[in-house]
């Protein structure tokens, strides 16, 4: 298996730290709102490498943790006249049905910032100690010139980075690059008792402190957006490996941007969605084969075209499992023609794609191919095994990408049964216009009728 690795620019054997088990960080949300499409693709990416790394046999310990304390929410705490922490509890419980709904695993851990306020202070106390950090008026900044090494994650020279660099009003910095870890409070704000100040932690402690906490001072895999690698992750190696005197991780991956309708997504550009919002219009399944359907490193431009294009591939899935279903109630023989070999082939493609790079696009085509091949060869002439062991490798890769998990109801309510049955009857009466009602009746329900000579079939219209 390789996996690209932003920190050295190249694909790389996976290697883990311990045989068989793999430890994950990878970063999570802020929460002072409902998350955007542009969160959900590293949310939906890195939970599908977790379950690739499951399904072949590894024990993944997975870490995501939650920013439940940052300028961001202390303003809209303060906008709504709650504390931080019923705004932080809020968007958690908003959060967890979001991502419940795109198919993501509940994570190992789920630290919170706050939680974790002690671990934060001793990573900080041992970078004063040691020299890296430095207390200027109850603020404690992280001395960016202490750190040789920094800039080799993002891969930019010191010098290149301190020319984009400024000191905001009120920090009293050595150097505009140096980053604050601990803030003084200001009034109004929460604040914890640290040896510095009251205050509260900079954003990027808290992810060393975490990851250090949950998985050792050396990880496997910290992954998150494209945005991310400057200044978040740049700064996590800085103080984790200056704090440890040893590698903080050994695998960077980073996921591309999203576009909406090929412009940049912004509030003030009026093309900033919700995934709740997207969710409404289409499903959060649809969300997810589409956040799938691209590389995870290339960009992916978002559209309601788009969107429309994997709902149909996600039903083209769908309905090739239910008419593998529909046959094995209509089997005229038992034809055992082996297509073991061939599913075996396609399962190996399968493995393929996902070993170089977590190459979901290629992962999908094949499954895609699995749907060819049925519709093509497999009749009910096949025996009932030939087409469970189909079914079961649709769905089995289908669950490494977090898909095809929908349970279909299979109990017809009263009334769409009536009708049905009454359409055959009026069918049968040749009253055709009747029948053609009926259809047009349960279609608005949501219900698609499909004539075939073993009978009628029936499917549900969403995906």
């Amino acid at each position: 298996m390789k996996l690209y690795n932003t920190l050295t620019g190249k694909k790389e054997e996976f290697k883990p730290i311990e045989e068989n088990k793999v430890k994950i960080y990878s970063c999570g949300p802020t929460v002072y709102n409902y998350f955007h499409i542009g969160n959900a693709r590293p949310f939906i990416i890195f939970d599908t490498l977790r379950r690739y790394l499951e399904y072949r046999g590894y024990e993944v310990s997975f870490v995501q943790n939650f920013t439940d304390i940052d300028d961001k929410m202390i303003k809209r705490a303060n906008e709504e006249n709650i504390t931080v922490k019923e705004l932080a509890d809020r968007f958690i419980a908003e959060y967890f049905k979001d991502a419940k709904g795109l198919g993501i695993k509940e994570a190992t851990f789920h630290p919170k910032a706050t939680e974790n306020i002690d671990a934060i202070i001793n990573l900080i106390s041992t970078l004063v100690e040691k020299g890296f950090a430095y207390e200027s008026d109850g603020d404690v900044y992280f001395d960016v010139m202490k750190f040789k090494e920094y800039g080799k994650l993002s891969h930019q020279p010191l010098e290149n980075l301190e020319a984009g660099a400024r000191i905001e009003v009120g920090e009293k910095k050595k150097n505009p690059m140096d980053f604050a870890v601990w803030k003084a409070k200001k009034e109004g704000e929460p604040y914890w008792e640290s040896p510095w100040s009251e205050g509260r932690p900079g954003w990027h402690i808290e992810c060393s402190a975490m990851a250090n906490k949950y998985l050792g001072k050396t990880i496997d895999i910290h992954s998150g957006g494209q945005d991310l690698v400057f200044p978040h992750h740049e700064n996590e190696v800085a103080q984790s490996e200056a704090a440890n005197g040893c590698k903080f991780a050994n695998y960077w991956l980073h996921n591309g941007y999203i576009n909406v309708d090929n412009r940049k997504m912004s509030k003030s550009l009026g093309n900033f969605f919700t995934v709740r919002d997207v969710a409404e219009k289409f499903s959060y399944e649809v969300i997810r084969f589409f956040m799938l359907s691209a590389h995870y490193r290339n960009p992916i431009n978002f559209s309601d075209l788009l969107l429309e294009q994997a709902k149909s591939g996600l039903t083209r899935i769908y309905t090739c499992i239910e008419n593998l279903e529909f046959l094995k109630g209509s089997l005229t023989g038992d034809n055992k023609d082996d297509v073991k070999g061939e599913l075996e082939n396609l399962k190996a493609r399968f493995i393929e794609a996902m070993d170089d790079d977590i190459n979901t696009a290629d992962a999908i085509s094949v499954i895609f191919d699995i749907v060819k091949f049925a519709n093509t060869n497999i009749d009910n002439t096949y025996s009932k095994e030939i087409i469970d062991q189909t079914i079961d490798l649709i769905k089995e890769l289908g669950n490494v990408l977090g898909i095809l998990s929908k349970k279909e109801d299979k109990i017809l309510d009263e009334e769409v049964e009536k009708l049905i049955e009454e359409r055959t009857q009026a069918k049968k009466d040749k009253n055709f216009k009747r029948a053609d009602e009926i259809r047009d009746t349960l279609k608005d329900m949501g219900i698609i009728l499909e004539d075939t000579r073993q009978g009628v079939k029936w499917r549900r219209s969403d995906v």
